[in-house]
């Protein structure tokens, strides 16, 4: 058990059934009246955030979470395979649970899997992907205008704005958190 007084970011807790994690926390000494702690956590199942104060005295039941590593290895209709690195057990997961990643999933990505209780709640895609650009529409000459960028497909499918020096067939990072072009790979 931990008590709200604990609270650090990152720490995840268990509330009325669900899984939350700390996203921030500030304990709170005012002039008068009893100290309290303001936390904002998020619903690692749902991604919904939530600001609350809470009685420092308040207990809860510590969440630990497993995390492992899991290779993506093919699709098959809905389901995506992905094989754990180091049992090398496979894992199908569903389309719905993975609709946040697909834009940067390639064969051979390695992904972090959160699972709590034996149940996977999430799947996090590396921080930065490489995709190759397999369609984009040629620069045009003397288009330099404020910050100029042009649409660019991406082997998954996806579409991300690129600088009009990117061409066709060129490898590309993208940060994942945001889902845009950082540069050349």
């Amino acid at each position: 058990m931990i008590s709200a007084g604990d609270f650090r970011n990152g720490m995840t807790f268990e509330m009325d059934g669900q899984v939350y994690q700390v996203v921030e926390f500030q304990h709170v000494k005012p002039g008068k009246g009893a100290a309290f702690v303001r936390t904002k956590y998020r619903n690692v199942k749902t991604g919904s955030v939530v600001e609350r104060s809470f009685n420092p005295s308040e207990k809860f039941e510590q969440a630990q979470l497993s995390r492992r590593d899991m290779s993506y290895l093919y699709q098959d209709g809905d389901l995506f395979y992905f094989m754990d690195t180091e049992s090398y057990e496979q894992l199908p997961f569903s389309r719905e649970m993975l609709a946040d990643i697909l834009p940067f999933l390639k064969e051979g990505t390695v992904c972090r899997v959160m699972s709590y209780k034996g149940e996977v709640i999430e799947v996090e895609p590396p921080t930065f992907v490489e995709l190759e650009i397999v369609d984009t529409e040629p620069a045009v000459r003397g288009d330099t205008s404020n910050n100029p960028s042009k649409n660019a497909t991406l082997e998954t499918g996806h579409v991300v704005k690129v600088p009009l020096f990117i061409g066709q067939g060129e490898v590309i990072r993208i940060d994942t958190r945001t889902g845009e072009y950082l540069e050349r790979a």
